[in-house]
């Protein structure tokens, strides 16, 4: 006989022998009885739950997981009193953690000091469990006595989950609305080292950040004393980056591990993993690593690397063609989800700024790289238009610290986005400020070339701090 769920409305209405000579019946039956439990709904009035207890030590782990969810309906110390003894019996993390679940599902302040227990509990997400079990109670001072020191667990889920509740100023409210920026930043592309340039950049002014640094030594235009100062010049530019953007928004790196060339013969080649060893220290400054993006070149428009294999073959000595770059995304830190940001927006915008139909459904984008004579590492704009429109709505500002020929502004413009672009090189800030009058690399958007002290006087004079 097939079980519906009619059926087992009906024999919920039924008496209780009925109930129980149905699951002897089926008690070999996994899947009926698992079925049962799953769709038993809201238990009534008087009714034998003795069937529930023996299915919560069925040798079957998702019947035992789901008799236990069903055990957290009936409210009475009877159930807290098995739970808690199933609990030291139970081998099975999930549903241990169920428990601890059912036990909290039960609201009632009497069970505190049960759960108290559970706080010390080598398997952190039952630690969450019985915290979230506590909350309900969260005025409670004993309660509130006892979460606040796990600021200092060990474990990071549960440093967080108590940091978010006691230790947040949930009212804090930022200069400007999140969907908003200041008038002396939209369109502008200003000259000068970006860390002097963000010296005059508002806290929480910037939605979305996307760049691609110099690469440490590997260009005319990148030359550093050492590696560690190169990542120290990248640490404190992306420091101040984190400073400038909005609560919950996002920063995403495109680099890739990089070879300087060999001196001679008698010498070999450096490889350096950039993205992996910046990655430590914007976690370490507050950025949250959401995703790696992998671009993915066509092999022939790469350098060759394995012409010597080809001819040798001998091991250790094969060296394959680098075809992929990294986007490393990042969100500033928050305790807020990703659903505050979207609701800070209204509705049109929210429509205006959704994604059509093939968009990147996993993280390697297959993308042709561009070639510039002014510029040898140009963004292609299909990437830069992907990460844009992926990450910021229209109406945002997009930032881009290294700006180069000017794509990322570009890129905004043509998406309906505002840009602010810092260049320290004398020959890309002049080639984007030349291009307006030629090509109209910005066209139908003013847009103000500045040097630093302009840019500084633009923002004195800027009084009107709403966007659109």
């Amino acid at each position: 006989m097939e079980l519906t769920k009619n059926h087992i409305e009906e024999l919920k209405k039924s008496s209780n022998s009925n109930f129980k000579i149905f699951i002897n019946k089926i008690s070999n039956e996994d899947t009926k009885l698992l079925y049962l439990l799953d769709n038993i709904g809201k238990l009534p009035r008087g009714f034998d739950e003795e069937w529930i207890f023996e299915l919560s030590k069925h040798n079957n782990s998702k019947i035992r997981l789901s008799a236990i969810k069903n055990l957290g309906k009936i409210k009475s110390e009877k159930v807290v009193n098995f739970l808690v003894t199933r609990f030291e019996i139970e081998d099975n993390s999930s549903i241990k953690r169920e428990i601890i679940s059912s036990i909290g599902r039960q609201r009632n302040p009497t069970n505190k000091s049960v759960l108290y227990k559970y706080l010390y509990d080598e398997d952190p997400k039952v630690i969450c469990q019985a915290i979230r079990a506590l909350l309900v109670f969260k005025n409670d001072e004993e309660i509130i006595s006892k979460l606040k020191p796990l600021i200092n667990h060990q474990n990071e889920m549960v440093r967080t989950v108590i940091y978010k509740e006691f230790f947040v100023d949930s009212r804090r409210k930022a200069a400007i609305p999140h969907d908003q920026t200041y008038n002396y930043l939209k369109n502008t592309v200003v000259h000068g080292d970006v860390k002097n340039v963000l010296n005059f950049v508002d806290d929480e002014s910037i939605h979305l950040t996307f760049t691609s640094p110099p690469y440490y030594n590997a260009r005319d235009y990148s030359i550093y004393p050492s590696y560690q100062a190169y990542l120290d010049f990248l640490a404190q530019v992306f420091k101040e980056v984190y400073r400038v953007t909005k609560e919950g928004r996002f920063l995403i790196v495109n680099t890739s591990p990089i070879i300087i060339p060999r001196i001679s013969r008698q010498h070999s080649s450096k490889r350096y993993p950039i993205p992996f060893d910046i990655h430590s220290d914007l976690v370490e400054m507050g950025w949250e690593f959401i995703d790696d993006i992998v671009w993915l070149k066509p092999e022939a428009s790469v350098k060759n690397r394995n012409a010597g294999f080809l001819q040798h073959r001998k091991p250790l000595g094969y060296k394959p063609n680098a075809i992929t770059e990294y986007l490393m995304v990042y969100r500033k830190s928050t305790t807020r989800l990703i659903d505050w940001n979207i609701k800070q927006y209204d509705k049109q915008t929210v429509i205006d700024s959704k994604i059509k139909d093939g968009y990147e459904t996993s993280n390697v984008w297959k993308i042709d790289p561009t070639f510039n004579k002014v510029h040898s590492a140009v963004f292609p704009l299909e990437l830069c238009k992907k990460v844009i429109q992926y990450y910021s709505f229209q109406g945002d500002i997009v930032f881009d610290p290294f700006g180069g020929s000017g794509t990322v502004g570009r890129t905004a413009k043509s998406l309906k986005r505002l840009f602010f672009i810092t260049e320290k090189d004398d020959n890309y800030f002049n080639y984007m400020r030349e291009k307006v009058t030629s090509t109209s690399i910005f066209e139908e958007i003013e847009t103000d070339f500045l040097e630093i002290h302009q840019f500084k006087q633009k923002k004195e004079n800027d009084t009107n701090t709403t966007s659109n």
